[in-house]
């Protein structure tokens, strides 16, 4: 007998629908599994074996059992196929009637028969709704994250048992209800009130969360670098609630949702390592996974030591910077993932740390100092907006007893420019200003002849790269809106030129 099942496959951050075939025969007992399967789906063979032997009211065919995974010319990997390999198997057999080519079944089986979670829920819901899919059963973990889609109806189950008892009519699975959404909160972080002095950084950082550009910040060892980019995410707005979708689709691939709040509303804030692989930051493999910078979509991708992350590392972020994706082309498949995040990168200004420091001397030779700058390409150094210097504070400075504002304060402001921004680009696909294309730039930043001449003066003796030069007009613009102001004045383009002014 052959029975149908329907599942899906993740394809970079998407799904494609997958037909299981089971086909039985009376022969000498054997399985035969073809499309394209990995490692890991190969092995389920074992699993629902097990699985079905000890799910009462369902044997193991002693015959030749052949699986197709159609299409066949699609890899298919992970473990998420299981319970729709072992329904199809039971279906074959006459254990279970067929069920509606509308209904996807996910979940890896445990050899008792019990259902676990898998990864990519979100994504293939979402993908296989728009193809007429409308009822799904899924792992009991899984539920909440399925049930984020609207217009379907997800059913938890928990073992192979329920599934098949479903199946059959006699105990029905009760569909998923969402419950009203409790957002966790998030570990009281470091506030901009609590860092002495550094008033240049902490403006740098409000503009960067308010317009999503890049920043540099350059000083010596222990001037404060790394605490006030810890402090970002703690101003930085909300997602909103496309964007929490897209963002959680990503996280849900990775496998990195947490089943009772699945739903991020942060923004992300990654920070690897800078010993980590281009892969790992980039994104990629034999078969291509989201890396660091699609993980810190719509968020902060935070490069500590920013030279000495590898140069391959290095120049991989310069067609993501400017386009806001990385596309990862393989033998087997070419996978484009999002990748529109903010860069926060620190720095010392010289391989000792003290160039330009005026408590400690610099010991670094020339040569070494060139070698040093020479880590980090000029394109690269082009595409960040924001040059700030983190300048060693005296002692009595830190023992300031007066606080600066805090970080709920300036997060109003630029949750309020933010706004501006969202009414200012309704229609489109943009979300903030470091995001305006040309087009954008001619509409959205016009400016009068004082401000232009202002521009075109600095532009010459900084000798500022066209990039560069747009770039200076997408953060006037920024300054501009958290100040509340329509049009761009010569204040706001002259506070976004000293920021070009490259530090250390």
């Amino acid at each position: 007998m052959l029975a149908r099942v329907t599942t899906a496959a993740v394809v970079g951050i998407e799904a494609e629908p997958i037909t299981v075939e089971a086909d039985i025969t009376s022969n000498v007992p054997k399985f035969f599994m073809v499309g394209l399967p990995d490692t890991a789906v190969t092995e389920a063979q074992e699993r629902i074996r097990s699985a079905i032997k000890n799910t009462p009211g369902v044997d193991w065919p002693l015959q030749r059992i052949t699986i197709n995974l159609a299409p066949a010319d699609l890899r298919k990997e992970g473990t998420g196929f299981d319970l729709a390999l072992a329904m199809a198997i039971v279906c074959a057999r006459g254990d279970a009637p067929l069920p509606p080519d509308s209904t996807c079944f996910l979940g890896e089986l445990s050899l008792e028969g019990k259902l676990r979670p898998t990864s990519g829920v979100l994504p293939i819901v979402a993908c296989l709704r728009d193809r007429g899919v409308d009822t799904f059963i899924v792992p009991e973990p899984n539920a909440a994250e399925a049930g984020l889609v609207h217009g379907v109806t997800v059913f938890p189950a928990q073992t192979l048992r329920d599934v098949v008892r479903h199946v059959r009519g006699r105990r029905l699975l009760d569909p998923y209800v969402p419950t009203a959404s409790t957002v966790a909160a998030s570990a009281p972080g470091v506030d901009l009130a609590d860092i002495a002095g550094q008033p240049q950084a902490k403006r740098c950082l409000e503009i960067a969360a308010a317009g999503g550009h890049n920043v540099l910040l350059s000083g010596p060892p222990g001037s404060g670098k790394t605490l006030l980019a810890r402090v970002l995410s703690g101003i930085l707005p909300p997602l909103t609630d496309p964007e929490a979708l897209e963002v959680t689709r990503i996280y849900s691939v990775a496998g990195l949702v947490d089943p009772d709040q699945p739903l991020l509303v942060e923004r992300p804030f990654r920070s690897p390592h800078h010993t980590a692989s281009t892969v790992a930051v980039v994104g990629g493999g034999s078969s291509p996974r989201p890396g660091e910078i699609t993980l810190a979509h719509r968020g902060v991708l935070f490069l500590d030591e920013f030279p000495e992350f590898p140069r391959a590392v290095l120049e991989a972020l310069r067609q993501p910077l400017e386009d806001g994706f990385v596309s990862v082309s393989r033998a087997q498949a070419s996978v484009r993932f999002p990748a529109r995040f903010t860069l926060l990168a620190s720095q010392n200004p010289c391989p000792c740390g003290y160039l330009g420091d005026s408590a400690h001397r610099c010991r670094c030779t020339p040569s070494q100092l060139e070698r040093y700058r020479r880590r980090v390409s000029g394109p690269l150094l082009d595409r960040i907006d924001l040059h700030c210097l983190v300048p060693r504070l005296p002692p009595e400075d830190l023992e300031a007893k007066v606080k600066s504002e805090p970080s709920s304060a300036v997060r109003d402001r630029v949750v309020l420019a933010r706004k501006r921004q969202q009414q200012r680009f309704v229609g489109t696909e943009l979300i903030a200003n470091a995001e305006m294309r040309l087009v954008e730039l001619k509409h959205y930043c016009a400016l009068d002849d004082e401000t232009l001449q202002l521009l075109r003066s600095a532009a010459s003796v900084l000798q500022l790269s066209g990039r560069a030069y747009h770039r200076v007009m997408r953060v006037s613009r920024t300054i501009a809106d958290l100040e509340g102001a329509e049009r761009i004045d010569s204040q706001h383009v002259a506070e976004a030129l000293q920021y070009r002014q490259r530090a250390g």
